[in-house]
């Protein structure tokens, strides 16, 4: 039988996609280059001059640093919640079976299918009738919300594919509950831990609309070049912070693509 994985994708394909990337990543570019740019108060093209000048005004920015202070506390803290809460989660749905399952996992997926607007809404309602005060709890909470979803997708997938035999092979020979975790479901499923931990956290990092709803008078990082671009002192400090996000956010995700892209190699899957 013949294969189509030697034949190469026709001329029009090609051209749509190479287009359709250039859309995509040509307004990225233009943030890496308005970074340098020695223009202060406008976006001229071409810029009239580069310069790397911005860097250190950035570093010399206190509004700076407590944005990013917060957005980095707020999504570490976050990611833990979710993957406690996820895997607990996943490990009883694809563990045991009881009624209601289904209903619980659409109930777990359901944060990030919303539009965003919605789950800030509904979170602000919930925290002004409880009289709870927007604080950095708040925004926690409001980012765990969907944390939890990626951590719990990466796991209950891996949970599904990893072999039942081992757990109760390791319970057979005397291992309690702790110890079957450790040494035999977490060495399983660690990549998928990793990879929603390092996703749910980059989502956090960037997150603009849950954030306005819960946050109050605080500022994170995406909150912060928001005001800026409305308001902005020295435009090109935004694009050098907007630059910073990207890398930031970036890595994590092509991290967690490396580490899950194996991922149905699973020891005793296939027994």
């Amino acid at each position: 039988m013949r294969s189509d994985r030697g034949q190469s994708a026709p001329l029009g394909l090609k051209i749509a996609a190479t287009v359709g990337l250039l859309f995509l990543h040509l307004p990225i570019l233009l943030i890496f280059v308005y970074a340098f740019t020695t223009e202060e108060k406008s976006f001229v093209w071409p810029p009239p001059g580069l310069t790397t000048q911005w860097f250190a005004v950035t570093w010399n920015r206190p509004d700076v640093w407590q944005a990013l202070s917060l957005s980095v506390r707020v999504a570490a803290i976050s990611t833990a919640i979710a993957l406690v809460l996820g895997t607990l989660c996943a490990a009883a749905v694809s563990r045991t079976k009881f009624f209601g399952r289904e209903t619980i996992s659409l109930l777990v997926i359901l944060p990030i299918a919303l539009p965003g607007i919605i789950t800030g809404i509904a979170l602000r309602s919930a925290f002004s009738l409880a009289e709870i005060p927007f604080s950095f709890w708040t925004i926690v909470l409001g980012h765990a919300t969907f944390c939890v979803v990626v951590v719990y997708n990466n796991a209950v997938a891996r949970f599904r594919r990893t072999s039942g035999s081992m757990i109760e092979a390791s319970m057979d020979l005397g291992a309690d509950g702790f110890q079957t975790f450790r040494h035999v479901v977490l060495p399983n499923i660690a990549t998928a831990l990793l990879a929603g931990g390092m996703l749910a956290f980059a989502l956090s990092f960037d997150e603009v609309i849950v954030t306005t709803f819960t946050a109050g008078q605080q500022q994170t990082v995406p909150i912060w070049m928001l005001e800026e671009l409305i308001r902005p002192r020295q435009r090109p400090v935004t694009n050098v912070v907007a630059m910073v996000v990207m890398l930031v956010t970036l890595l994590p995700i092509l991290l967690a693509y490396y580490l899950t892209r194996d991922g149905d190699q699973i020891a005793g899957s296939g027994k």
